[in-house]
């Protein structure tokens, strides 16, 4: 398999000019869930086979998982090999994906460094996906200075491979927008040399950010209101019918609220009309079901059955495909290696560049000695 995994090497920034590259990952602090599919990894999956870009890479973030599981890297080790089966299965392709583990490229640790230099900690403080970590963590004063300083270690992850593109949920937005202040910043003191990136957010609004099954706000896999994609058939049927719907629905002839009700969240993110046809023929589309529920005779009980054959049909051939990877995790131990040796060689050419143009490349052709030193 390494057979096929050739890259350039010693590239320089021409070799970047004009290219479509796409950086994006998750942190390997458990199996992935609905929420990313739907929020990101799908998306990936897409791009990936649209062919409008030259270069992909999918990080798996384990310096940034041990941010704040320092006292638990058993938990990010057993995971990494988790998150790779969850992204196969997904369709990422590693023929056209660079799948790389972040710890193993450790210019990217330097380049966060260099960074730190560009941005105050009122910024940080300001970012709200920073706040809203903190809050959700109950980090409060405590906050590790690691997972304080992430919005800065993104932009590095970002920058080190020139990435024009993120794919990724609406709760990241503020994040790429700290890294495109940082890129410009360091362009403005150093001269042009990182790449702006852009965030690519899903079509479906629904996917902007799938609820948990509980209906908190966010399906997270430290509160256990998850849907894995490798959960087994039974085991997603009954989370579904344990599902949080609307709390003054009480009989099935009460009128009902579709607005903020999970179910038709996740029905909203999922479902197409093929589905209404192979498994609720009486209804034409989403919004015929809609319409029922809202002015009454349909029960959640019918609702949530139709969601969970829509969910098995979409996750049937992710859970098959995963399966199959288990059985080759020698093969998935390569892709990684493979990705992480081009992600690495990539990195630092990169960061060459950035220190080039900050000038402290001291012993390359004797800059120390240049008579601009001198002075």
């Amino acid at each position: 398999m390494s057979g096929n995994h050739a890259w350039k090497k010693n590239l320089t920034k021409g070799d970047f000019e004009m290219k479509q590259i796409i950086l994006t990952g998750d942190r390997p602090t458990g199996r992935l869930h609905v929420g990313h599919y739907v929020g990101s990894l799908k998306e990936r999956v897409r791009l990936q086979n649209s062919g409008k870009y030259d270069e992909i890479y999918i990080m798996i973030a384990d310096a940034q998982a041990l941010t704040d599981n320092a006292d638990n890297p058993e938990k990010v080790r057993q995971n990494i090999m988790q998150v790779a089966l969850d992204y196969l299965a997904c369709g990422i392709d590693p023929e056209k994906s660079c799948i790389f583990i972040q710890s193993a490229i450790p210019e990217l640790t330097e380049l966060t460094f260099y960074y730190m230099n560009l941005v105050t900690v009122s910024r940080v403080q300001r970012n709200p996906t920073v706040k809203s970590e903190i809050k959700q963590r109950n980090f409060e004063a405590s906050i590790p200075v690691g997972f304080f300083c992430y919005p800065i270690s993104q932009a590095a992850d970002i920058t080190a491979f020139h990435a024009t593109a993120v794919p990724a949920g609406e709760d990241q937005m503020p994040m790429l927008e700290q890294a495109r202040e940082i890129v410009r910043k360091f362009n403005d003191t150093y001269g042009e040399t990182l790449t702006e990136p852009d965030i690519i957010l899903p079509e479906n609004q629904a996917c902007f950010r799938l609820p948990g099954t509980d209906g908190k706000a966010k399906m997270s896999k430290s509160l256990g209101n998850c849907i894995y994609l490798s959960d087994e058939p039974d085991v997603i049927k009954s989370k579904i019918m344990s599902m949080y719907t609307d709390p003054t629905h009480i009989r099935k002839e009460d009128p009902g609220h579709t607005k903020g009700n999970p179910v038709f969240t996740y029905l909203e993110a999922f479902c197409n009309p093929e589905h209404f046809k192979e498994f609720m023929p009486d209804y034409k589309n989403l919004d015929e079901l809609k319409a029922h529920y809202e002015r009454g005779g349909l029960g959640d009980a019918t609702v949530k059955k139709f969601l969970n054959n829509v969910m098995q049909k979409e996750l049937e051939i992710i859970r098959e495909r995963r399966k199959m990877w288990e059985q080759r995790l020698p093969d998935v131990y390569d892709i990684l290696y493979q990705g992480s040796m081009k992600a690495k060689t990539v990195a630092a050419n990169i960061l060459e560049e950035v220190k080039h143009s900050m000038k402290i490349d001291y012993f390359e052709n004797k800059n120390l000695l240049s008579k601009e030193n001198e002075r």
